[in-house]
């Protein structure tokens, strides 16, 4: 009896397996089981994308905030999330202060103004690093 690649598989699912291989196999092409490793065409020099965004709105950042406030807001969230809300401003200073949070947020941390507040979006707003827009 003659062995055909594998003695666990049919020879309908060997022939399909090695259809599917043929590509990696020969080096010329990928196999459909790829397809997900290949790029998304770019367009043309001149041609418009698909999609549009609001003027002074960057990809990946909430409309009404910059990427700027997105990372000194994750930087606050990070070192502050976790205080006993609300919270006033000595609190969240010495907050900071237990958890060892680095100058920057210390710094802001100092430079709120006197007065309590009722999470980390709070105290973002309050250093003026904007509010992000909601649509509902």
């Amino acid at each position: 009896m003659e062995q055909r690649g594998s003695d666990k598989h049919n020879p309908r699912l060997d022939d399909q397996q090695k259809h599917e291989t043929e590509g990696l196999v020969r080096g010329g092409g990928t196999t459909h089981a790829e397809e997900w490793k290949q790029p998304e065409a770019m367009p043309a020099p001149g041609e418009e994308s698909q999609q549009s965004y609001p003027p002074g709105h960057v990809p990946g950042t909430p409309e009404g905030i910059t990427r700027h406030g997105v990372d000194v807001r994750s930087d606050l969230a990070k070192w502050l999330s976790d205080a006993h809300w609300p919270a006033s401003k000595d609190d969240l200073v010495r907050h900071a202060q237990r958890v060892s949070a680095p100058d920057e947020v210390a710094d802001m941390v100092e430079s709120l103004p006197e007065r309590r507040y009722t999470n980390v979006a709070d105290v973002a707003k309050a250093l003026g690093l904007g509010v992000e827009k909601r649509r509902w």
